[in-house]
């Protein structure tokens, strides 16, 4: 666990020293910060991921790159929908929504038509991968 901490850290503070923008896997690709309170310890988490911009919405998926189980951001905000996102420079409230079926399906294809390891993810799991949408409340 302390590698996916260590690893989350060090892309944290890339976004952050470089105004949303970041290297490596994710170089040119659209990232944010999510801050979530932990489910059961009440602490905040800070976790980049991938987003997708669509029709004047905002959405993440929690793919934890294709693993049998959510990651843990995902269950923190089920338990806490209320949440904040950092996009570059900016920082919002949000409120963290679930889609359900046929939208899960439509915009988790967008995803992967945009970024092909987005169906590898879904491919490699037997679990259907949720899609969040974060609606702006601020």
């Amino acid at each position: 666990m302390s590698e996916v901490n260590d690893w989350n850290r060090q892309i944290i503070e890339e976004f952050r020293a470089n105004q949303g923008q970041v290297g490596g896997q994710f170089a040119g690709a659209p990232v944010l910060l999510l801050h979530t309170t932990g489910a059961r310890s009440g602490i905040e988490r800070v976790n980049p991921m991938m987003y997708l911009d669509l029709d004047e919405h905002r959405y993440v998926f929690a793919s934890k790159a294709g693993a049998d189980s959510h990651p843990d951001w995902f269950y923190n905000l089920r338990a806490h929908p209320v949440v904040s996102v950092e996009v570059g420079e900016e920082v919002y409230d949000a409120s963290a929504v679930v889609l359900s079926e046929p939208d899960r399906t439509r915009i988790y294809a967008v995803q992967s038509d945009r970024y092909p390891g987005f169906g590898e993810y879904q491919q490699s799991t037997s679990r259907v991968i949720p899609v969040v949408e974060l609606v702006r409340t601020n």
